[in-house]
């Protein structure tokens, strides 16, 4: 079940919101049942063999969470192996079982599907049960608490990555309002309109570049561009999407983007983009391995580490591990080697630095094989090949997509807001937003009518 679609806005969410809404605020633990076994309902939409998975994910950070308030070393270890074994089987057997067979290891290669937002559940899980044995957070006795922490579901499955300590007040005392009702549904509609109106477009445009044998130079990087817009609605718009639900219920979510299209280096943009996943590769790899508080050689493992894994949490395929790579190279680059170049150029020459960096990289990620990827990557480097015309009809099939998308990846937003305050358009700011709500949802649900290209690109990991 996706949130962009007919089950869940008319079905799911609506039932959801009547029967939760209908228990008297003081029934605190019915209305985090309610939410628990809807949440539980949605995954199982999702794999239902896999329900299985889940329930267990919350049987062993429910047990380690009680033992790690011990701070005893064994018990964080234990957690730790318990959470990446579920992980690591399920996400990394297969990949690793083809690695052994490439070197003439012969073993068998399981065929295992992957459980959606195995990922995000699974870093969840080991925040809390860190967080605990490091004194930041208590050890819920609640099972009921835990459970609903672990599978709540709208940031269940494609994030952002929800803290234990940003919500553990929420889950036992959260106090709903209508502002708070109110401001959650219209992030949720943005949120759909990014996805509904801009990355399933862009999506459409790239698939079909990609899919292409011949191109020629403009056309691959218009599809490069496409991507680079798709990735970008698509998973800010789910983010959009999971905080605005889970303000709607009277969670308060952390923020998972801060318009990274405008950054000037490729530091700045991994402090803007999925920071949910930044900052915990950060407070629970990064730091604890040193740092940037130890010598040159430390820093570059330690920055090494969080690149590789950052690739591997993506997903188990070479791209990933090459794409993590790509980035911890160029962080490396821009720490030891070319930042006071970098610091003294113009604004304009850091940012055009930073963004067609940024869409090489999303071309790493999006071609599935190293061929594939070395055939495109010849293709964006080398004039004067593929078909005549192809940039001149993707733009006329796609470019008011592309063109929309650069807007929107601008905070436009912000500097109408601003521009609104310095005239006293109170009656604009007030009415504007939820006016323009209305007309995204309106459209949103033309798109979904008329099309049946929805995927999200988060759901994979």
């Amino acid at each position: 079940m996706v949130f962009s679609s007919y089950l869940f806005l008319f079905f799911f969410l609506t039932l959801l919101l009547a029967l939760y809404f209908l228990l008297p605020p003081r029934c605190r633990g019915a209305r985090n049942a309610l939410l628990l076994a809807f949440s539980l309902f949605f995954y199982l939409c999702g794999g239902p063999k896999y329900l299985l998975l889940m329930l267990l994910s919350i049987a062993i950070n429910y047990a380690f969470g009680l033992l790690c308030a011990s701070r005893r070393p064994w018990t964080l270890w234990a957690a730790a192996g318990a959470n990446l074994l579920l992980l690591g089987w399920f996400k990394y057997a297969a990949f690793f079982a083809q690695l052994l067979n490439d070197l003439r290891l012969p073993v068998p290669v399981p065929e295992i599907v992957l459980p959606v937002g195995i990922s995000f559940f699974t870093f969840q899980g080991l925040s809390y049960v860190i967080d605990v044995y490091r004194g930041e957070a208590a050890a819920e006795r609640s099972l009921l608490r835990v459970a609903l922490y672990i599978s709540l579901f709208p940031q269940l499955v494609a994030g952002p990555i929800v803290r234990y300590t940003t919500v553990a007040g929420e889950l036992s005392q959260r106090r709903e309002s209508l502002d708070d009702f109110a401001a959650g549904a219209l992030r949720f509609t943005f949120g759909l309109g990014k996805k509904m109106l801009l990355a399933n477009n862009l999506g459409l445009m790239a698939d079909e570049v990609f899919g292409t044998l011949s191109l020629s130079a403009s056309a691959a990087w218009l599809g490069a561009l496409a991507y680079t817009g798709q990735i970008y609605f698509d998973f800010s718009g789910y983010s959009d999407m999971a905080i605005g639900l889970g303000r709607m219920f009277g969670f308060h979510f952390e923020e998972n983007f801060n318009y990274p299209y405008l950054s000037r280096s490729i530091t700045e943009f991994w402090r803007r983009w999925h920071m949910s996943l930044s900052g915990w590769f950060r407070d629970y790899v990064y730091i604890p391995l040193g740092g940037s508080r130890c010598g040159t050689a430390k820093q570059i493992r330690n920055v090494a580490a969080v690149w590789l894994l950052t690739g591997l949490w993506h997903g188990a395929a070479w791209n990933f591990v090459l794409w993590g790579a790509y980035f911890g190279v160029l962080l490396l680059g821009e720490r030891f080697v070319w930042r006071r170049a970098l610091d003294r150029a113009p604004g304009w020459a850091r940012h055009l630095y930073a963004i067609l960096l940024v869409i090489l990289g999303w071309v790493l990620f999006r071609c599935e094989s190293l061929t594939a990827l070395g055939a495109y990557l010849t293709a964006m480097f080398t004039p004067g090949q593929g078909i005549p015309g192809q940039s001149i009809y993707l733009l006329k099939q796609y470019g008011f997509f592309l063109l929309a998308g650069l807007l929107a990846s601008l905070p436009v937003k912000v500097w109408a807001e601003d521009a609104l305050r310095r005239r006293n358009q109170e009656a604009l700011l007030c009415w504007g937003p939820a006016v323009l709500g209305l007309v995204l949802l309106g459209l949103s649900f033309l798109q979904l009518i008329s099309s049946t290209f929805n995927p999200f690109i988060y759901y994979r990991f």
